[in-house]
């Protein structure tokens, strides 16, 4: 039987693509008692379009709000693979954002809401939380965007 969660997912055409493997010596999230920890995840969704760039150079605010969004559906991946059901989540606590940007770029807070929308979205109040959006000289793989998570969890 599907979870409520997934069943949203699917109602706004949204499938998790597979938990993305560690590209280095960590590991993707980590379970402390009811607290679920979300390593960053980028915009890498397979077929999906490249969301490499610099905000305010070469990539606009709409294109990396969808990889800000893109990073979310990676979380609930991750998530997913940590819980098995999506269901469990109870509060989305946190999200850590960083932003690959130009110095004199200062709208960070407008590209993350592409990740904050769609978790509300997706979740309703459970997915309301706390944030940081901070700009940074350079993302893995060149990427506009990258996000970690903490969750609240049953």
């Amino acid at each position: 039987m599907t979870g409520v969660i997934e069943a949203r997912l699917k109602d706004l055409g949204v499938e998790l693509p597979d938990a993305a493997a560690p590209a280095a010596n960590y590991v993707p999230f980590h379970l402390s008692g009811n607290q679920l920890f979300v390593s960053g995840q980028l915009p890498l969704i397979a077929g999906g379009p490249d969301f490499k760039g610099k905000l305010g150079a070469d990539i606009e605010i709409e294109t990396a709000q969808q990889a800000a969004r893109a990073c979310a559906i990676n979380i609930l991946a991750q998530a997913k693979a940590a819980l098995g059901d999506l269901d469990r989540i109870t509060q989305i606590l946190r999200l850590g954002a960083f932003v690959n940007s130009a110095p004199d770029f200062t709208d960070h807070p407008k590209v993350v809401n592409g990740a904050s929308d769609f978790l509300v979205e997706v979740l309703g109040d459970k997915g309301r939380h706390t944030r940081f959006a901070v700009g940074v000289a350079a993302l893995p793989l060149g990427v506009s965007v990258e996000i970690d998570a903490l969750l609240a969890v049953e």
